[in-house]
């Protein structure tokens, strides 16, 4: 009964393969994280055999309870991997036979390694959306905790990186929290795509076996495939998670590029606690944000990840091909990625300090024009009229070498008369976001309505 080499499939061959094209065609080095997934795989297929008479109940139940034990050496860590094996199907069959016999060899009736594969990396990238999409949400929960602590904060908002207009910091850090419930439903979608199982398509075209695909999906907590070619063909699903493991990594990239600009010396708007910072093996003076850094970097890892699988499926005809061997590293490497920087963010977010008055005095001067042009246009002027006067303002103030608040009243009223009706206390920061209107903006009150909105979105998603 044994094939050559103990391969699946060396019952056609006359000899083993060469040593150097076993190491290039194994993924056993790899995909022995899918054993968990495989092994539930295989005992929900067992049990639909016995169900439907395919086997008899009695070696059902040995197999389960032969997988079960096997189940039990791999979450021990005691499982034996060989690259003999080639695959993790091959490994987990050859050590079921060793511990029930070979009943064993029963197992793969009605089943080919083509829709075993496919099943194990749905299932991987079902548990995967469900893990990141607890750590965002810790991210997210994190991010309402710090606005709702510091919401009287005011920073600067930029565009093309110059001082734009002044921002409650409680706004900054909400429109990252919008930011990333998008990535929440991209997650979800990716987990839907995921939680179609493609036992029973066989190799691609279904068995002569009386299977019941809708019997191992139910016991798998899943929807059954409809066309056997499409189920062992498809890895859209991996595409999901992977586009939105990438959009993710895109967002995150953003944030940390904000906080390695908010924590330089050069900005002075936060600082780190010690625990998230690293030195300088030269410089003692240094503290790095090296994590947002990474976070950064990540991102390019992740579109990387994303690419490889388009690449790799955008020739292949339906049907399995071995290319598909090359789905699971990208896919791996993403998901590590994403879960190892967000396990970090979380306590970065919530034990940074932020430096008040450094992020108040830069975000007045210049940055208040925009109210004067809008304070003119309430009463009456033209907006293109009362960006010219304040443009005009803005040079007379660099001439004079002062900022808009020092502006003598005076001054403003000879800029336009409107000017000399100016409230005291709207050209300040403060002023500036209490003046605002509009829903969704940085008025206080815009923000209070975010943060309750934030809080109902976190509640919906933890449910």
């Amino acid at each position: 009964m044994e094939t050559s080499g103990g391969h699946l499939w060396g019952g056609r061959f006359g000899s083993g393969p060469a040593e150097a094209f076993e190491r290039l065609n194994a993924s056993i080095p790899f995909d022995i994280r899918l054993a968990p997934y495989d092994i539930r795989g295989s005992m929900a297929h067992a049990k639909m055999l016995g169900e439907r008479g395919i086997i008899s109940p009695e070696e059902a139940k040995t197999l389960v309870r032969g997988l079960e034990a096997v189940l039990r050496e791999v979450e021990a860590g005691e499982f034996s991997w060989s690259l003999a094996d080639e695959d993790v199907h091959t490994a987990v069959e050859r050590r079921l036979r060793e511990l029930v016999g070979d009943v064993a060899l029963k197992l793969h009736t009605g089943r080919s390694r083509n829709d075993q594969v496919a099943l194990d990396l749905h299932l991987f990238c079902r548990d995967a959306t469900d893990r990141i999409k607890s750590g965002l949400l810790e991210t997210m929960a994190a991010l309402v905790e710090v606005a709702e602590r510091h919401r009287d904060l005011v920073l600067p908002g930029y565009t093309h990186l110059q001082r734009a207009q002044p921002l409650l910091l409680a706004h900054h850090l909400l429109a990252h929290f919008w930011a990333f419930a998008r990535d929440l439903q991209r997650l979800g979608a990716a987990r839907a795509a995921a939680n179609v199982s493609p036992l029973g398509a066989a190799a691609l075209g279904g068995t002569p076996h009386p299977v019941d695909p809708a019997l191992t999906a139910e016991e798998l907590g899943m929807e059954p495939f409809v066309n056997s070619l499409d189920a062992v063909s498809e890895r859209d699903f991996a595409l999901d998670l992977l586009y939105a493991c990438a959009v993710l990594g895109v967002h995150l990239s953003r944030l940390g590029e904000e906080w390695v600009l908010w924590t330089s010396q050069e900005f002075g708007f936060a600082e780190l606690d010690d625990a998230y910072s690293s030195g300088s093996s030269i410089m003692p003076q240094k503290k790095n944000p090296d994590a947002y850094e990474l976070m950064r970097g990540r991102a390019g890892r992740l579109i990387g990840d994303l690419n490889a699988l388009m690449i790799a499926l955008k020739g292949l005809p339906l049907g399995y091909s071995k290319d598909l061997q090359e789905d699971k590293e990208p896919l791996f490497d993403a998901v590590d990625g994403i879960l190892a920087v967000l396990a970090v963010l979380p306590g970065m977010l919530r034990t940074a300090r932020f430096c008040a008055g450094r992020m108040e005095e830069a975000a007045g001067g210049f940055a208040l024009a925009t109210e004067l042009a809008d304070f003119l246009a309430a009463r009456g002027v033209p907006f293109r009229e009362a960006h010219r006067v304040v443009g005009r303002l803005v040079r007379r103030c660099e001439e004079l070498g002062i900022s808009l608040e020092e502006m003598p009243r005076a001054e403003l009223a000879a800029a336009h008369p409107a000017l000399g009706e100016l409230p005291g206390g709207l050209l300040t920061p403060r002023g500036s976001v209490a003046n605002k209107r509009s829903p969704g903006s940085t008025s206080p009150a815009s923000v209070e309505e975010q943060l309750r909105r934030a809080r109902e979105v976190l509640a919906g998603a933890r449910r």
